[in-house]
């Protein structure tokens, strides 16, 4: 037995046989996660201030409950998401699975950063010197010697996605890398890419209010090459539980305040679905965010979701949600409110 098969059934071990799992990785090569993650995201700012040792202690109580599958990006913090996934997985024995990601051309901004991101983002690049440039510096942020999954983080529309995979497949090849991954392709970058070398999954955002790769292509190309969906932001960035009602309750360096559906002008409107899986889940018992991530689970089976949090009483209730089995009739009638939904303003 070698180093990553001793890994992977310290990965398996973590896990209570009650966790929902779902079988992970390529031909030849799968292993067992569990389907509710975590996105680290809004532990290093993307959502106004934070506090690093409560952020430590989500991620240590995550290893704790089997939460073992976490999502980090070179982007996030500009480092600090992937230094911070780093400094606590390898304080502990147990195997946690990291996913990062690259593609983004950033400037870390200064101490007086409004959360205004398009002042730092310069656009998105997957040459292959970048690949490799980027992975070395992702390894060295997160202290490891291999990557476990490493994602394109969006396509550089200059570049053939031809060339990039096959650079991102030699750090495959060299030991860096172990899965590869996109995240936000189309079904057509998704099948070019797996014939230069096979993908494990694919990253993009998908809730009740985002049912964009039903209806583009993705899921049905995903089915068809047995790739798994990884869904981000499952909980419309922390809009589908109910607590955000009002954009100026956020702070006032929250990306939130930024984005097209959390105007004042969209809330109203958007706040419709919020309401109607709000009443289907006190009739259940559960919270919003449960019932959110539940009926998502059951929309595909090769699927999973990485919902982010900042306190250990939603991480709690976010991975509980996968007990939670619905019925033919809850899952209609939610599907009937996503469906209606007409919700207002762009993702971005």
């Amino acid at each position: 037995m070698d180093a990553a098969d001793v890994a992977d059934v310290q990965l398996a071990s973590n896990m209570s046989s009650s966790i929902p799992t779902i079988e992970f990785g390529v031909p030849g090569d799968k292993i067992t996660v569990p389907r509710i993650g975590l996105g680290v995201a809004g532990m290093v700012g993307t959502y106004g201030a934070y506090d690093e040792n409560d952020s430590i202690g989500v991620l240590n109580h995550s290893i704790d409950i089997g939460s073992t599958f976490w999502d980090t990006a070179d982007s996030y913090g500009f480092g600090k998401g992937e230094e911070l996934v780093g400094k606590v997985s390898q304080s502990r024995s147990e195997k946690v699975f990291i996913g990062t990601k690259f593609g983004f051309v950033f400037t870390p901004p200064g101490p007086d950063f409004d959360g205004d991101y398009s002042k730092v983002v310069h656009g998105v690049c997957g040459t292959p010197e970048y690949v490799h440039k980027q992975a070395e510096q992702s390894l060295k942020n997160l202290g490891v010697d291999r990557i476990d999954l490493y994602y394109q983080h969006r396509i550089d529309p200059d570049v053939p996605i031809e060339v990039t995979v096959g650079a991102m497949a030699e750090l495959v090849k060299e030991g860096k890398v172990r899965y590869l991954g996109l995240s936000e392709c189309s079904a057509d970058d998704l099948r070019r890419a797996y014939k230069v070398h096979p993908i494990a999954a694919v990253q993009v955002e998908y809730s009740p209010w985002c049912t964009d790769p039903e209806t583009n292509g993705l899921l049905e190309a995903c089915r068809e090459l047995d790739v798994t969906l990884v869904a981000y932001a499952p909980l419309g960035r922390g809009f589908l539980t109910g607590n955000i009602r009002d954009v100026k309750n956020l702070e006032k360096d929250d990306w939130r305040r930024t984005n097209p559906r959390f105007q004042p002008e969209n809330i109203e409107n958007n706040i419709k679905l919020v309401d109607g899986i709000e009443a289907i889940a006190k009739k259940r018992g559960v919270t919003t965010s449960q019932l959110t991530l539940a009926w998502l689970l059951a929309q595909e089976k090769n699927l999973m979701v990485i919902p982010g949090t900042r306190r250990i009483k939603y991480l709690d209730e976010n991975f509980s949600a996968g007990q939670i089995v619905l019925t033919d009739d809850e899952n209609k009638e939610i599907r009937e409110l996503v469906d209606n939904a007409d919700i207002k303003g762009e993702r971005y």
